[in-house]
């Protein structure tokens, strides 16, 4: 006990756990982020021995997650894309499937992270949001206290290539990364460059060889992503293979942009 109470000072002659403010006099309150600890991530609270010891405070898990929010490279706005905000009502089935398996995964994550099979794909038809699904759980993931990282097939492609010195930096990132999240892959595209297949290939397969878990939308079906490069397309579905929706049908209906006009049509 001699020695905890010895730590506990140390700390204090830090400024950790000083119950003093150590701001001038009239220093408000409000001036703080977490009044409760006073920004300093701890809190003195007394043991059942009567003597005080530093418990960390609950504001520790929300610097976390605003920390892990600013290293997502997830935009503003979708940071704001969550499960309650995608509606399903009045669409095809297929889109009530596919926010619940995405829900499911979520639940299941903690179990599921080092498994083989820990991914989660959703491809199809464009405008049936596959983007917001995989984007509320990449947010529900953070918010859990996971690193994720988002990368957008075509921009994050570009973006390499006019900071090309930053190419190796990058794609390691992606490959050690908690969870990744490629969004679009083979967009508008029936194949894709040597350039982007090397390094999209070299980042799931290291991710596939060390059970890293990948979140991933597409344009393409799991056929049409083994079309352009089996050894890629076979591995994300070994991966998600419990996960894996599929959206195909009408697209007036599955499409949320052309609503519309769907409606437009019906007068």
């Amino acid at each position: 006990m001699k020695t905890l109470k010895i730590k506990v000072s140390q700390v204090e002659k830090l400024g950790g756990l000083s119950n003093q403010t150590n701001q001038p006099n009239g220093t408000n309150m409000s001036t703080f982020n977490c009044v409760r600890c006073e920004d300093r991530g701890l809190i003195l609270e007394k043991n059942s021995d009567g003597y005080e010891v530093g418990i960390p405070c609950y504001c520790n898990k929300k610097r976390k997650v605003e920390r892990l929010m600013a290293s997502s490279e997830i935009t503003d706005k979708f940071l704001k894309l969550g499960f309650g905000n995608f509606e399903t009502e009045g669409r095809p089935q297929v889109i009530e499937i596919a926010k619940t398996t995405a829900i499911d995964y979520v639940d299941a994550f903690d179990d599921i992270k080092r498994a083989r099979v820990n991914s989660l794909t959703i491809v199809g038809t464009p405008g049936s949001g596959k983007t917001h699904l995989q984007m509320a759980v990449a947010n529900n993931l953070i918010k859990m206290g996971i690193p994720v990282l988002y990368f957008p097939f075509v921009e994050g492609f570009n973006d390499l290539k006019r900071n090309f010195d930053l190419l190796d930096k990058k794609i390691e990132k992606m490959k050690q990364i908690d969870v990744l999240f490629i969004d679009d892959l083979f967009k508008g595209r029936d194949t894709a460059t040597q350039f982007q297949m090397e390094q999209i290939y070299a980042v799931v397969n290291y991710r596939y060889l060390n059970h890293l878990p990948i979140l991933l939308s597409s344009e393409k079906t799991i056929d049409e992503i083994c079309y352009i490069d089996e050894a890629l397309g076979s591995r994300i579905f070994e991966m998600s293979q419990d996960y894996l929706v599929q959206i195909k049908g009408d697209r007036m209906s599955l499409n949320y942009r052309l609503k519309a006009l769907l409606n437009k049509n019906k007068r």
